[in-house]
């Protein structure tokens, strides 16, 4: 059985409130749904290619506030790029990224078509840890490329990549711009103990980031690692200094995230940190 909602108000051709049976008032956007329509209409939730249900209140409410700053055309345009990424990444979006990536290309398209170029410090580290997002934003920034002949500086990528990446794991881009940052900090911590520069185009650098992610992951899902106290002993007198400069990590993130870290998270640092320095 066909699912429907009753329009409520039509904001343009492409979006609509309507009265929904569970969630009661909600945004729809969908490629004509507002089209030749009016209030008390009753509209199958599958009518257009890809319908996006907005049903969180201050999602809601911030697209609205949205809307009139924004090019119906435009709106069209973010609802193919939308279905796009959902269809690549094989997975449903959350639905902030409805606010947050129309609101970041709106302004993006902007500042390049004033010629304001800006550069990504964390592009690297992004491409590395979510090489799936970053080969779609890509492919984002080309779809722009082809309907509105804008050029996006690199740094663009990053960004796109990072609102992809939030959409599918519910993580706020706050929270992985803050972990972003924390890898950065426990790399320089990382050089200025071992004296080593590690060449951010190198496989050691790339795998490094990676666990670092992991680990702190890992510390979100509280999840404990094996206790291989041997490995641990042998670990701490074969590399004294990258076994101690493991702990030393270990204490910034718990600092910095305000968790408890396992201590079998110094033997895989530790492993990684010898890696390093041959």
């Amino acid at each position: 059985m066909k699912e429907s909602v009753t329009i409520e108000k039509i904001l343009n051709n492409n979006v609509v409130i309507a009265e929904h049976p569970t969630y009661h008032e909600v945004v729809l956007i969908g490629k004509g749904l507002g089209f030749n329509r009016k209030h008390g209409d009753k509209v199958d939730l599958d009518h257009a290619d890809k319908t996006f249900l907005l049903k969180n209140e201050q999602e809601k409410e911030q697209y609205v506030n949205l809307l009139p700053y924004v090019e119906e055309d435009f709106l069209d345009f973010m609802n193919d790029i939308l279905v796009h990424i959902e269809k690549r990444m094989g997975i449903s979006l959350n639905e902030h990224i409805h606010v947050a990536l129309t609101d970041h290309l709106a302004f993006a398209i902007n500042r390049a078509q004033n010629g304001m170029q800006f550069s990504n410090p964390f592009l690297i580290e992004i491409e590395s840890l979510y090489s799936k997002e970053y080969q779609i934003a890509h492919e984002v920034v080309a779809m722009v490329k082809e309907r509105m002949d804008i050029d996006f500086p690199e740094g663009e990528l990053g960004f796109i990549a990072l609102h992809i990446h939030s959409a599918v794991t519910d993580k706020s881009l706050r929270d992985i711009n803050r972990h972003n940052q924390l890898i950065s900090k426990l790399i320089a911590i990382i050089e200025d103990n071992i004296d080593v520069k590690i060449t951010k185009q190198s496989i050691n650098y790339h795998r490094l980031v990676q666990h670092l992610h992991r680990v702190i992951d890992r510390i979100y899902l509280e999840e404990q690692g094996m206790e291989e106290l041997k490995l641990g002993e042998m670990l701490k007198n074969e590399y004294p200094v990258c076994y101690n400069l493991a702990w030393k990590l270990i204490k910034v993130m718990q600092r910095q995230l305000n968790k408890q870290v396992d201590e079998a998270e110094a033997i895989y640092l530790t492993i990684h940190l010898q890696r390093l320095t041959q």
